[in-house]
C-alpha cells in the first residue's frame, strides 16, 4: 500500500512525506502514484499553499526506484506503455504546480525517485554517505519511462546524461552537486528545515545555469547528432549488441528534447523493452539477487565485530579490505612473514587512496578505515575474534592444522571459515574437535569487487555459523548463494568444464585471441584464455587435479598447464601467460610464442558462434548436474551463481534461464551435432537429459 502524508506546515507551505507501508524502502507503486495524483488534486485547489517540500519518511532511502513487480505483471506492451504514460503525467502536473517544489534528498535517490526529483523546482541533498542519485533503468534493460530521459538532458545537457543514463552510475551527492543535477548539499539534520525556507520563494527564482561553449555546441543540432552517433558506436562495442536498451536510449534521445514526440517515444520505447526477453532476463536476476541479500534470522546470531585473517596475500589483502570498508569491523592480518601483513595493508591503502583521489573519501573516513587494520605473526589475542578466515594456498595439511590452532588460540564459538576453492570443506573439518564452527566462505578474485560468495557449509556445520557466516557476507556487501560441500563446489565445478574446452579449441590450432573473441561476443566480460591469466595459471594447476580426483575425468584438463608453467607463465602476475603484460605496447595483445611452447599448428576454420557453443554446452551440463546432484539449492541460485561468480552473460539471465528461453530442443540439437564432431563428452546423462526437459517444461499456474 501507498502511504503518502500530506502536512500543512506553517507559513502555507505544504510537505508530502513518503514512507511505503510494510517495506523497508519507499518504491514508486500503482497505488503511490495514484495517491500521489490525489494530493495533487488537493494541493491545486487550494490557493493558499505557498510551496511544497516532499521528503521521505524511511531512514536512508528517498525514493529506491519504481516497483518491478508492476513490469513483471504487465501481459502486454500497452499495459506497460500506461503505467509509464502515468508516471509522466503525474511528474508533467508536479513541475507545473503555481508554487515552488522542493525535493528534500536523504538516502538512495535512484529511478523513478530521481524522475520525481527532477520534475521539482529544487533538489537539495543530504550528505548522508549513503545518498546515491541516479537512473539504473539500463541494468534493467529499460530505460527512464516517466520523463527521465528528457528531464535530466534539460537539467545537466546531452553528454553528461548519456554517461549516466548508458552506464546506470550512481553519484555522490558532491557528484551529483559537481555535475550540476542538484542544488545544494547540507547536513542531514537542516535538510527539511533548508527545504522549507526554499520551498517560501518564488517560482520565477530559477538556478542560474551556465555552459562552456564545448556544452553549447554539443547541445546543438549538430552537435546532437555527432555525439549520438559516437555514443552509439561505443555503447555497441561493450554490449556486443546484446541489450536493446541502449539503441532506445539513444532513439529517444534522438528527438528534439522536452518534445510531446519526446515523451511519446519514451513510453512506447519503455513498454517495447519492458516486453523484451533481455529485460526479463536482468529483471529476473534483480530479483534473485534480492531475495538473496536478505538477513537470516536466528536465536543465536550473534554479530561478528572482529576478524582476523589467516594470509596476506592478493586474496587476502582484497578479503580484509572488504572486512574493513564494506562491513566495518576490525581485521587483525596473520602471516608468518611480516612482509605478508604489510602485502594486505598496503593492498587496502591502496584501494581507500584511490577512493580520496576522487572525493569519495575525507581524510578523516581513511582514518578510520585504516584504524581498522592491525598485523601479527603469531595467534595471540586470537581469542577476541568472532570470525577466523584462512586465504592461504590450497594445501590440505596446512588448513587442518591452521583449524587446530584456531581452536586451540581462539573461542569456543569462533567460526573458522576457509577460501578454500577446491578442497571440501568436511576434508579440512575432518579433524577438527568443533566441526560446527568450521564453514567455507569463498570469494572470487579480485575479492574486493567480486559480488557473489559461496557458503559451504559440510555435514556437522551448524545452522547458527551458517547463519553469522550468511549475514556478515551481506555486511560485506556481498551476494551470497548457500552450496553443497564437494570438490570446487558451484562456480569453480561449472567453469573448470569450460575452461577446458577452451584449451582444446586452442590445442586444435584455433587462436588465443579468436578464442577469447568469441566469448567475449556472446556475453562474458572476458574470454576464458585472458581469464585464467587474471586467476594465474600456477591457481588452475593447483585445483584441476583435485577437481579430477574427486570428480572423474571429465575435468582432467588438456595437457596445457605443465608446459606453461614451465615457461614461467604464470598469468598477469608474473607479466606473460597466454597474453603479455610485459609493456604498454603489448597489452591485450596474444603472445604468439605460446603457440611455439604448446607445439600448436595453428589451423583456424570455426565460427565464433562454434566456438562459444563448445565453451557453454560443456557449462550448461555441468549445471544441470549441479542441480541433479543438490550442489545449489534452486535454480535462482544456479544463474546467480553463474552471473555474479564467472561473468556468465547477464542479458540470458544465466545458464537455467537461457535453456527456459531456447527451449529443450535446441540445446539438445546442440549436444547431438557436437557429439557427432567433437565426442562422447557432448552425450548428456538421462537425468541430465530429464533435467533439460524440466527446465524448459512451461510452468504450470
Amino acid at each position: 500500500m501507498a502511504d503518502l502524508t500530506l502536512i500543512r506546515a506553517e507559513d502555507n507551505i505544504a510537505q508530502i512525506c513518503i514512507a511505503m507501508a510494510d517495506a523497508s524502502v519507499n518504491t514508486l507503486q500503482e497505488s503511490a502514484i495514484e495517491k500521489m495524483s490525489a494530493l495533487l488534486d488537493e494541493l491545486e485547489q487550494d490557493s493558499s499553499i505557498k510551496g511544497l517540500v516532499i521528503y521521505s519518511g524511511k531512514k536512508d532511502c528517498f525514493i529506491a526506484g519504481a516497483d518491478i513487480n508492476m513490469l513483471d505483471q504487465c501481459q502486454t506492451a500497452q499495459q506497460a506503455q500506461a503505467l509509464s504514460e502515468a508516471g509522466q503525467k503525474l511528474f508533467k502536473r508536479l513541475s507545473k504546480l503555481p508554487f515552488r517544489v522542493v525535493a528534500a534528498i536523504d538516502g538512495s535517490c535512484l529511478g523513478g525517485g530521481l524522475e520525481l526529483a527532477l520534475a521539482c523546482d529544487m533538489r537539495i541533498v543530504s550528505d548522508n554517505p549513503k545518498t546515491r542519485l541516479g537512473l539504473p533503468e539500463v541494468q534493467l534493460g529499460l530505460l527512464p519511462g516517466s520523463g527521465g530521459t528528457q528531464r535530466l538532458v534539460a537539467r545537466i545537457g546531452l553528454m553528461k546524461s548519456l554517461d549516466l543514463i548508458l552506464t546506470g552510475k550512481q553519484l555522490r551527492a558532491k557528484q551529483a552537486l559537481a555535475l550540476g543535477l542538484v542544488d545544494e548539499v547540507l547536513p542531514k539534520d537542516v535538510l527539511l528545515n533548508s527545504a522549507m525556507e526554499y520551498a517560501a520563494l518564488s517560482k520565477k527564482v530559477k538556478r542560474s545555469s551556465r555552459q562552456s561553449v564545448s556544452e553549447t555546441l554539443l547541445n546543438s543540432f549538430i552537435g546532437r547528432g555527432f555525439l549520438l552517433k559516437k555514443a552509439r558506436q561505443q555503447a555497441l562495442a561493450k554490449s556486443k549488441g546484446h541489450y536493446p536498451a541502449i539503441d532506445a536510449i539513444l532513439d529517444v534521445l534522438s528527438v528534439r528534447n522536452m518534445s510531446k514526440k519526446a515523451f511519446t517515444t519514451e513510453a512506447e520505447q519503455f513498454a517495447q523493452l519492458v516486453m523484451t526477453k533481455q529485460s526479463q532476463a536482468l529483471r529476473g536476476l534483480f530479483f534473485a539477487s534480492t531475495q538473496l541479500k536478505k538477513k537470516r534470522e536466528d536465536a543465536n546470531d550473534q554479530a561478528i565485530s572482529q576478524v582476523w585473517l589467516l594470509g596476506g596475500g592478493f586474496m587476502g589483502g582484497g578479503i580484509a579490505y572488504s572486512c574493513v570498508n564494506n562491513a566495518n569491523v576490525a581485521v587483525r592480518i596473520k602471516d608468518i612473514h611480516q612482509s605478508g601483513v604489510a602485502h594486505a595493508m598496503a593492498y587496502g591503502d591502496g584501494l581507500l587512496q584511490q577512493k580520496r583521489s576522487k572525493r569519495h573519501f575525507s581524510r578523516i573516513e581513511y582514518d578510520q578505515v585504516m584504524a581498522r587494520y592491525s598485523g601479527t605473526l603469531d595467534y595471540q589475542g586470537m581469542g577476541k575474534a568472532d570470525l577466523v578466515i584462512e586465504a592461504v594456498f590450497e594445501d590440505l595439511k596446512l588448513k587442518q592444522q591452521m583449524v587446530a590452532d584456531v581452536e586451540h588460540y581462539g573461542r569456543e564459538d569462533t567460526i573458522f571459515a576457509s577460501n578454500t576453492s577446491s578442497i571440501p570443506i568436511a576434508a579440512i573439518a575432518k579433524n577438527a574437535k568443533r566441526p560446527e564452527n568450521i564453514i567455507g566462505l569463498h570469494y572470487f578474485s579480485p575479492a574486493e569487487k567480486m559480488p557473489l560468495v559461496e557458503v559451504i557449509p559440510h555435514a556437522n556445520t551448524s545452522e547458527a555459523t551458517i547463519n553469522r557466516t550468511v549475514n556478515f557476507a551481506l555486511r560485506q556487501g556481498k551476494t551470497p548463494i548457500v552450496v553443497k560441500d564437494c570438490a570446487g563446489f558451484y562456480v569453480n565445478r561449472i567453469l573448470a568444464p569450460y575452461i577446458n574446452e577452451a584449451a582444446r579449441l586452442l590445442l586444435a590450432g584455433e587462436q588465443i585471441a579468436k578464442i577469447d573473441h568469441a566469448l567475449t561476443q556472446f556475453g562474458f566480460p572476458v574470454g576464458p584464455l585472458r581469464l585464467l591469466d587474471e586467476v594465474g595459471l600456477d591457481v588452475a594447476a593447483k585445483i584441476a587435479p583435485i577437481l579430477s580426483r574427486e570428480l572423474g575425468k571429465r575435468f582432467t584438463p588438456p595437457d596445457v598447464f605443465n608446459h606453461l608453467l614451465g615457461d614461467q607463465r604464470l598469468g598477469k602476475k608474473a607479466s606473460k601467460g597466454f597474453y603479455r603484460y610485459d609493456h604498454a605496447k603489448s597489452l591485450n595483445q596474444a603472445d604468439d610464442r605460446v603457440y611455439d611452447v604448446l607445439d600448436i599448428r595453428l589451423n583456424a576454420n570455426l565460427t565464433d558462434d562454434e566456438m562459444a557453443w563448445r565453451c557453454v554446452l560443456q557449462m550448461v551440463l555441468e549445471v544441470c548436474r549441479c542441480l541433479n546432484e543438490g550442489i545449489v539449492q534452486s535454480d535462482r541460485d544456479a544463474d546467480v551463481g553463474a552471473v555474479f561468480g564467472i561473468g556468465f552473460p547477464p542479458h540470458l539471465g544465466g545458464p537455467v534461464n537461457m535453456i527456459k528461453q531456447l527451449g529443450a530442443a535446441v540445446i539438445l540439437d546442440k549436444l547431438a551435432l557436437f557429439a557427432k564432431l567433437y565426442g562422447d563428452r557432448f552425450i548428456p546423462e538421462a537425468d541430465v537429459v530429464n533435467m533439460i526437459k524440466a527446465i524448459s517444461a512451461p510452468s504450470v499456474p
